[in-house]
């Protein structure tokens, strides 16, 4: 359903397995409809001295970047290192989704595209708020 709505009769291009075709918007709206569906809320940063980074989540307390790529470079995140290398930000880990195998470097951690399923948000136990109401008269 997702391919249906792109021009250039990408449809036919992805069912006649072209090898031409840049997969890089497709990508970040699978990755993005897998974190809809875990729970995570889906932000994007912009800065114009960091760069853009396609998706920003909460991930153990911690922002955590992710950068889509679909093509070989995926190595080359200028925006993604330089938010990594900010050190105001304090940023623990980040994530690169690719079409390679699973790697990390430094702290940033390469996966295949299809293991964004597997990044389940953690659930917050629930609070219970107690009111002292005794110095109440």
């Amino acid at each position: 359903m997702l391919a249906s709505q792109y021009a250039e009769g990408i449809q036919l291009r992805i069912i006649n397995d072209e090898k031409s075709i840049n997969f890089g918007a497709i990508f970040e709206n699978v990755v993005a409809q897998e974190l809809h569906a875990h729970g995570y809320d889906l932000y994007y940063f912009n800065s114009k001295k960091q760069g853009e980074l396609d998706f920003v989540i909460e991930r153990n307390g911690y922002v955590a970047p992710i950068e889509v790529k679909s093509g070989k470079d995926y190595q080359r995140h200028n925006a993604l290192s330089n938010v990594m290398e900010n050190t105001e930000y304090a940023i623990p880990q980040a994530f690169v989704f690719c079409h390679d195998n699973v790697s990390v470097c430094n702290n940033v951690c390469y996966l295949p595209i299809y293991m964004v399923a597997f990044l389940v948000k953690e659930m917050m136990d629930d609070i219970l708020y107690s009111i002292d109401m005794s110095g109440i008269q």
